[in-house]
């Protein structure tokens, strides 16, 4: 029986891996954040932002620092940051209410773990066996998830038990380590297999597929896994996305479809409930607004700081009104806005005003004056 502690650690956490799509750029890195914790946000689930470490000075030989045949090493290299660098993504994504995380692939980047906090760390599929990075993360005495890859029985069970023993919190995902993934190469029935062979633990799903946000989502939660993650990315200053990689529209895409499991899959005693749509649209009309508390110029920049200096909230909430739900932080006012007047979609640049979704369901809610 998977215990009370690790439900609630693992259950219904949506991992979002960024890896190193923030290519050396901290702003890159932190709209990054800001979009999809956006979507986070409206989508109400409990979602982490993982990064990647890397101690570069060790981790690539001397002989083959600079070669720029191997991609892995070139884009390792090429996305170096430094800990102070790190530390502002990982302020970001708790400022932005989500859970940091990493994924440490050498021992230096698991004491970089304990350094930041991180409350959950992330085994790769390709580290499953490797004793000295396993040995570190244990002393640390964090809960985390392994990804069991390309592993075989022997392997899975030896790390299983290995944080078992060590009454480690732990979470198992089903994971194809092809990246992208076809849907035919997705083998979902593992899941059964990984719940059958490991009951005592959650089992989870991370998935590079390029096709579809849908349809393995309804049938992951089906077959039980209850934690998921998917690489995340930005098609910003014309850099290449990945095609194993989601867009900010496309995870909305995937967490709408897990709602859409869960009312199909029914209630449960154990969880709670499901809130309808005319419930939901209900409590939306006491929601509210904000409002400008005095005469603000175009260009004005939102700051958490001084909000309640230059805004407030009142009811009613109009269409297409940004409401006390939606953080403002950093972006920019494109429009000047009058005291007492509703802060728009129209007046604000940021993810509300560039997501299509995002925007559609600000417009629809709230009245129509």
């Amino acid at each position: 029986m998977i215990s009370p502690s690790d439900r609630f650690l693992f259950e219904n956490l949506f991992v979002l891996e960024l890896a190193n799509n923030h290519w050396g750029d901290i702003a890159r890195g932190i709209k990054i954040i800001r979009d999809f914790a956006t979507v986070a946000r409206v989508n109400m689930v409990r979602t982490a932002i993982k990064l990647q470490f890397r101690d570069v000075d060790s981790f690539i030989h001397p002989s083959f620092k600079g070669d720029t045949q191997f991609r892995y090493i070139k884009k390792t290299e090429s996305t170096r940051l430094s800990m102070d660098e790190f530390k502002c993504l990982i302020d970001e994504i708790v400022r932005c209410n989500c859970i940091p995380m990493a994924t440490p692939f050498d021992e230096f980047s698991v004491e970089l773990c304990h350094t930041f906090g991180l409350p959950i760390i992330k085994v790769a599929s390709s580290d499953i066996s490797t004793w000295p990075l396993l040995e570190g993360i244990a002393k640390i005495r964090k809960p985390v998830i392994i990804s069991t890859g390309g592993a075989g029985d022997k392997e899975i069970d030896d790390c299983v038990r290995f944080f078992e023993n060590r009454s480690i919190p732990l979470a198992i995902n089903h994971c194809v380590s092809l990246y992208p993934s076809e849907d035919n190469e997705l083998e979902l029935n593992q899941i059964d297999y990984l719940r059958e062979r490991y009951p005592t633990h959650v089992i989870g799903f991370s998935t590079h597929e390029k096709t579809d946000w849908q349809n393995s989502m309804l049938i992951s939660y089906a077959k039980g896994a209850r934690t998921w993650e998917r690489h995340i990315d930005i098609d910003y200053n014309g850099l290449e996305v990945s095609p194993y990689c989601s867009l900010p529209y496309q995870i909305d895409q995937w967490f709408k479809a897990h709602r859409k499991a869960l009312e199909m899959c029914g209630g449960s005693n154990s969880a709670r409930r499901i809130i309808g749509k005319n419930e939901r649209l209900y409590l939306d009309a006491l929601v509210r607004g904000v409002y400008a508390r005095r005469d603000l110029k175009e260009g004005y920049v939102f700051s958490s700081d001084k909000f309640d200096d230059d805004f407030y909230l009142a009811v009613p909430l109009h269409k297409g009104q940004l409401s006390c739900r939606e953080v403002i932080n950093g972006e920019i006012l494109v429009k000047s806005i009058n005291a007492n007047e509703a802060l728009n979609l129209d007046h604000v640049d940021g993810p509300y005003a560039e997501n299509e979704t995002l925007r559609q369901i600000i417009m629809n809610r709230g009245l129509d004056i």
